[in-house]
């Protein structure tokens, strides 16, 4: 498991494209036969990808989270993202996953393993993790059972769908907040005007990006702006101080995960288009 630390806005505008990506750009992250993880020092997020292939893969415990076991104090929500279905093991109950399913395992779980229904398509499992206070029944979501906002409009090429799974109106958790949006065709700016929780941290991982495209993701205050240029499976860490504003070739999915002080999808500071720089 990787490991990320904090870094302090003022220091943020003083690194190059390459320091900017080293610190807060993960790929890697589903490849098959492998879990890949990274541990973020923002609100202690981990996040990564289980990609079962013709085994079985188990969530085992790392030694620098200093448990038993690597849901002792932790949660944990899983997304299939993949072209194949599969099903995720919890302490011995299996729990089917086709794509778009969502399934959050609550604190206390001691084995979780994924599969794959066939390896050569395999489900692509994005994981993400937060510390947990109190324990919450596992439970599955399938993309009917989400949240549906619409958003945007064609005018500012925003216009797309949010699917909010882990949520205060949700699946309940004790900090962890996830969900994935879809950008329409003919659209490709996601999040925008952009905005900041200084309560929350975030994680967005593109996909659905076409290989011979990208995605710009915009960070950073708002007075104080990079960017990075991301491809399919990256995430982007963004700390409470930056905004998280992508705009792509073609239209995407990302999926985004938060935890901090609270679940408010409102609680957001938002950046007036006149003070971006």
């Amino acid at each position: 498991m990787q490991t990320r630390y904090g870094i302090h806005p003022n220091h943020f505008t003083r690194l190059n494209t390459q320091e900017i990506r080293d610190e807060f750009l993960a790929g890697n992250l589903m490849l098959e036969g492998q879990i890949n993880l990274l541990y973020s020092h923002y609100d202690r997020f981990i996040f990564g990808g289980a990609v079962p292939t013709d085994a079985p893969l188990a969530l085992e415990n790392d030694d620098d989270l200093r448990a038993e076991y690597f849901l002792e104090r932790r949660e944990l929500g899983i997304l299939n993202l993949g072209g194949g279905s599969g099903t995720v093991t919890v302490d011995g109950t299996e729990y089917p996953m086709a794509r778009f399913d969502c399934l959050y395992v609550g604190r206390g779980a001691r084995e979780v393993t994924f599969a794959s229904a066939r390896s050569s398509s395999p489900a692509r499992f994005y994981l993400n993790s937060a510390p947990s206070h109190a324990e919450h029944p596992t439970t599955k979501y399938t993309q009917q059972d989400a949240n549906r906002v619409e958003l945007g409009n064609d005018v500012h090429a925003n216009k797309r769908v949010l699917y909010q799974y882990i949520h205060e109106n949700g699946i309940q958790s004790s900090q962890l907040v996830m969900g994935f949006t879809e950008l329409l065709t003919g659209n490709i700016w996601n999040t925008f005007p952009p905005h900041t929780h200084e309560r929350r941290m975030e994680v967005y991982l593109y996909f659905d990006v076409p290989d011979d495209e990208l995605v710009m993701h915009f960070m950073g205050r708002p007075q104080e702006t990079r960017h990075l240029a991301v491809r399919n499976f990256e995430a982007v860490i963004s700390p409470p101080w930056s905004i998280h504003s992508g705009a792509g070739t073609a239209n995407y999915r990302f999926v985004w995960g938060m935890a901090g002080e609270n679940q408010s999808f409102s609680d957001m500071d938002a950046a007036a288009l006149d003070e971006i720089r």
